[in-house]
């Protein structure tokens, strides 16, 4: 499948440790921005119950679930154990303090 990279902004509009949501025809996306300033970006529904991951406490590469506090790896977008689940994740990057996201091509013209 085919993807198309989106700007969807730059690094600092996101606070570390923090997130920002995107609407997307898919669904919200929720990107998360670290200590160490790497990007992620992961569909913004808890694997257990579908809580706003964007309103979770990120630390380290992993954010917290606000309704469970299930952890979720941000790099994977899988539970962490006991849990299990994952929730999806898109690609994303960032270019000279642009955050890009990659939507699928049929999505996002």
């Amino acid at each position: 499948m085919t993807d198309r990279w989106i700007d969807i902004g730059t690094i600092h509009d996101i606070p570390r440790l923090g997130a920002r949501t995107v609407p997307t025809p898919l669904g919200d996306v929720a990107v998360f921005r670290t200590g160490t300033d790497r990007v992620f970006a992961l569909f913004d529904r808890c694997p257990h119950k579908g809580g706003p991951l964007s309103q979770g406490i990120v630390h380290g590469e992993s954010v917290a679930c606000p309704l469970h506090n299930w952890v979720i790896d941000l790099e994977t977008g899988a539970a962490r154990a006991p849990d299990k689940g994952c929730a999806r994740k898109l690609a994303v990057r960032v270019e000279e303090g642009r955050i890009l996201l990659s939507l699928p091509l049929a999505v996002a013209a």
